[in-house]
């Protein structure tokens, strides 16, 4: 790592908007001349998750991408699907002299896209190098674009500097028109009668994430009354996706706790599924940064380091009112079943 290198994010900006609008364009013009069927085929299976023929439109454009702007210095490009999940470039250039650190999931939300039930999302974060040690609590700037299904043309993109607050913006793919965009949380001081969820949209450990979610909501609510529904769930399957509905008010309450099933799947003798990773968290700094809490499920800010590997818990809550109703509850229903270790 090279300790004396200037690194001023702010140079990525323009570059980053750049190339998630491009892949926006690649993958939803592959989607238009597609069937569902093609976009739904698997390329190849890797450790961390299944890569579909819709992944593969992305992986030759970020490399040509990031060889094209070695002029604002060395990076360390982190995503899956590389080989040992990155690669320094220019290739001439070491692991230790690059700048930056630079994380993408060029598609979180690869399933409801592909077979047209929902936007995906591209995700870049980007840090200074610190070494392998680098960390999401590092990095300086975020930014998340979404990918429309074909029957939808309005995309969001939005992005924030550490500390500079946010900013979004809204295109329209029917014309060309890109409009200001405001984000603003849920202000609500509870979950009644608004979005909140334990994510469990794999099988696996769907009965134990269940009986979480429903624990918690009944201490923060009370019992279900006749004929009422005092809250909702939405099992978005993208990360990126779940930020952005809890940064737009459209959600209350987040929790991604499958690291934390891991106990129950050696107690069973099988192994824990696909889970979050840094990449599909990545562009966290942006929620924060309209003031959603961000945690790692156990209160403490999310610290994982920028790999592919790491499996990754993570909490949102809308407003501190939110936190201060549900964390207790949810502390407790992980702490009862021997669940507070990830």
């Amino acid at each position: 790592m090279n300790k004396d290198l200037p690194h001023d994010p702010t140079v990525w900006l323009e570059p980053l908007k750049l190339l998630h609008s491009s892949i926006r364009q690649s993958v939803v013009d592959v989607c238009e001349r597609s069937a569902v069927e093609a976009m739904a085929t698997v390329a190849r299976e890797e450790e961390g998750d299944t890569i579909y023929a819709v992944d593969r439109i992305s992986e030759d454009l970020l490399i040509e991408f990031f060889n094209k702007h070695t002029d604002l210095g060395p990076i360390v490009l982190i995503a899956e699907g590389l080989h040992g999940g990155q690669v320094v470039i220019p290739e001439s250039a070491s692991e230790d002299e690059a700048y930056w650190r630079i994380i993408v999931d060029p598609i979180d939300g690869t399933r409801p896209l592909m077979y047209q039930k929902r936007s995906a999302w591209i995700l870049t974060g980007v840090a200074p190098n610190l070494g392998p040690t680098t960390s999401l609590l590092d990095i300086q700037f975020a930014i998340q674009t979404e990918i429309p299904t074909i029957k939808q043309h309005l995309s969001d993109m939005i992005w924030s500097f550490r500390d500079k607050g946010v900013s979004a913006e809204r295109f329209n793919r029917l014309t060309g028109e890109m409009t200001s965009l405001k984000l603003q949380p849920s202000s609500s001081k509870t979950i009644a009668h608004g979005y909140a969820q334990v994510a469990r949209f794999f099988p696996g450990a769907r009965e134990e994430l269940a009986a979480i979610d429903e624990e918690v909501v009944r201490g923060a609510l009370g019992p279900v009354q006749e004929g009422k529904a005092h809250c909702f769930e939405d099992q978005y399957a993208s990360t990126g996706g779940q930020l952005y509905e809890l940064m737009s008010g459209h959600d209350r309450f987040t929790a991604d706790l499958r690291p934390f099933m891991e106990p129950l799947f050696a107690a069973r003798g099988t192994r824990l599924g696909i889970c979050c990773h840094p990449y599909d968290i990545c562009t966290e700094l942006i929620a924060r940064e309209l003031g959603v809490i961000i945690n790692d499920g156990l209160g403490k800010q999310l610290n994982a380091i920028l790999s592919v590997e790491p499996n990754v818990s993570w909490v949102g809550y809308a407003n501190a009112a939110i936190q201060q109703q549900i964390e207790p509850l949810l502390l407790q229903a992980l702490s009862s079943r021997g669940l507070t270790e990830v």
